[in-house]
């Protein structure tokens, strides 16, 4: 599914483009289920896990193939693909195809293989990017004959003020930006509420999927889940 056979019509490409909390990566597993077969990269191992999850409850494990740089779960006849960008299996032909926040074509670590999906990894019939406004130009200079979606926000994002770590409510989202930062965190809201699940971008994916579903909201038994990069 890299670049297109000759004499096959041109992939529809289309670009997701808005900020966060608009929909942009459920449009995409929804429009992959549409189709006969379909593979998505996602920027987190987590999330890749969640959005596998969430596929096998409604196709079957049969039909779902998870991929990232720590875990392989290929079944013989998988029809759907949910991988890390890195780890997309672009050697396989897939109807449709999505990379999510292609925006990081911009990071100077993970950059260049965003930027190789982005110019070159396309789905038979439909490819989809997903990614911050900010794209725009850019993908409109790189792409022909692309379709641009603008997402509106679906909820409102507003800074409340300085708060206490302490007198925060249950199961709120604490995003802390280094290690030590995160385990100082925990550490205070355990001495003095008694619990919370500390979520690392870096865990490995056993001790992370449990920890990631302490944290779900219908599920979570701790007070606050600390957290430096896992929260997709």
């Amino acid at each position: 599914m890299s670049d297109r056979p000759t004499g096959l019509a041109p992939s529809r490409v289309v670009a997701v483009l808005g900020p966060t909390n608009t929909g942009k990566t459920h449009l995409a597993v929804e429009r992959m289920l549409g189709h006969a077969s379909g593979m998505i990269g996602l920027p987190l191992r987590l999330l890749a896990r969640e959005i596998y999850e969430r596929i096998v409850k409604r196709c079957g494990a049969a039909a779902v193939a998870l991929i990232t740089g720590e875990e392989k779960i290929v079944p013989p006849r998988a029809r759907f693909f949910v991988c890390t960008v890195e780890a997309m299996p672009l050697e396989r032909q897939v109807e449709f195809l999505a990379v999510d926040e292609i925006q990081l074509v911009a990071d100077p670590e993970r950059g260049h293989m965003f930027t190789q999906r982005l110019l070159h990894a396309r789905g038979r019939f439909e490819t989809m990017f997903l990614g911050a406004g900010t794209m725009a130009p850019l993908m409109r200079a790189l792409i022909p004959d692309l379709e641009i979606v603008i997402r509106e926000r679906l909820s409102t994002l507003s800074y409340d003020g300085s708060k206490k770590l302490t007198r925060l409510p249950r199961r709120s989202a604490i995003v802390a930006f280094s290690t030590e930062r995160v385990y100082a965190i925990a550490e205070l809201i355990r001495r003095q509420r008694g619990g919370a699940a500390v979520v690392m971008g870096s865990l490995s994916p056993r001790p992370a999927t449990p920890r990631s579903n302490c944290s779900s909201p219908a599920r979570s038994t701790f007070w606050w889940p600390p957290t430096p990069s896992a929260w997709g």
